[in-house]
Order: C-alpha cells, then sequence, then structure tokens
C-alpha cells in the first residue's frame, strides 16, 4: 500500500466517522426499530415467517416479470430460451409462495437447513484442516457442531419447525443487528467525529 492509499483510506475513515457523528440519531432510531421488530419477530415467529415468505415471494415475482419483459425486449440475444425459462421460473416461484405461504415456508426452511449443513461441515473440515495454524481452530469446529445440530433439530421437526424458524432466526438477527447499530450510533455521538 502506498503513502497516497494510506491518506485515502484515512481521509475516506475521517469522512465517515464525520457523517455517523452527525446523523448518529437516524442511525440510533434505525438500530432501536431493528431491535423491536426483531423481539416482535422472535415473541411471534410464526407470523414472521409467513411474512418473510410472502415478502420473498413478491421479490421472486417481481424479479420474474422484469426478467421476462427484458428477455422480450432482447428476444435476438444470445441465451433467450435459457432467460425466458429463468423469468418464468421467478414468476412461478412468487405465484406459489403467494398462494400457499405455509407450504412455502417448509421449503425455505429446508433450504436454510441445508445452508445450515454445509455450513457446519465446511467450518468443522476448516478448523480441522488449520488446527496446526490457527490457535483457535476448536471455535471453527464447535461453530460447524453448532450449524449441524441446529439443521438436525430443524429437519427432525419438519413440517411443524417450518412454521417457527425462518421467524426465529430473522427476529435474532434483526435484534443483534439493532443492538449493534444503536451502540454504533450512541459511540459516535460520544466520541464525536474524531
Amino acid at each position: 500500500m502506498s503513502v497516497n492509499q494510506s491518506v485515502d483510506l484515512d481521509h475516506v475513515r475521517a469522512i465517515l466517522a464525520k457523517s455517523v457523528h452527525d446523523h448518529w440519531v437516524f442511525y440510533f432510531i434505525e438500530g432501536f426499530a431493528l431491535l423491536a421488530l426483531g423481539i416482535t419477530a422472535i415473541l411471534m415467529p410464526a407470523f414472521a415467517t409467513l411474512g418473510i415468505t410472502i415478502v420473498i415471494g413478491w421479490v421472486f415475482l417481481a424479479s420474474g416479470i422484469i426478467g421476462l419483459a427484458m428477455t422480450v425486449a432482447a428476444r435476438h440475444a444470445p441465451g433467450f430460451w435459457w432467460a425466458l425459462l429463468s423469468a418464468l421460473l421467478g414468476i412461478g416461484a412468487g405465484l406459489v409462495l403467494l398462494a400457499r405461504p405455509a407450504s412455502g415456508a417448509v421449503s425455505l426452511t429446508i433450504v436454510m437447513t441445508a445452508f445450515f449443513f454445509a455450513e457446519g461441515v465446511a467450518s468443522i473440515m476448516f478448523g480441522l484442516a488449520h488446527r496446526r495454524h490457527v490457535p483457535a481452530w476448536r471455535w471453527l469446529v464447535a461453530s460447524g457442531g453448532i450449524d449441524l445440530i441446529l439443521a438436525i433439530i430443524i429437519m427432525a421437526g419438519l413440517p411443524g419447525t417450518a412454521a417457527w424458524t425462518l421467524g426465529l432466526l430473522v427476529g435474532i438477527n434483526m435484534m443483534f443487528g439493532g443492538v449493534s447499530l444503536a451502540a454504533v450510533a450512541l459511540h459516535a455521538r460520544r466520541s464525536g467525529a474524531h
């Protein structure tokens, strides 16, 4: 890294610090809102799961419609049939999720469980592969083990776990994200734009 890049990086950090300091109230409000939404999702995970499924359904539907419009507009471009298939699949997935959000929640939970399983195996293998070089390799293995346990618990309880899994996990994520954002805002308010 050259001296100019270092100076530029310090300048960018100073600008960001000043911006966060100047607008700390907005960051705090956003953090508090995320915290409140996260707690609500944790307290009502089935409601949150349905909400998440419906939002994802609308995202698929909108992206499929936009993709279809762009594909038809560029129908002479290479890969037309694959783009058309992709757009129709997006529309179909969106319609299915919107028409039957409870069934969609089961499908999304299965995908999430597969992710936890794959992430768990990868973390364990990474930790074991680096046990000679990474002193905290046991934490990686433990994290992977927790992911595997979560995947097994969720999969063993399907379809019942689909009612609460997405809502609970998104709620936990929002809660911690909100606390973190509020903490950054309060720190920025106290520290000033240094």
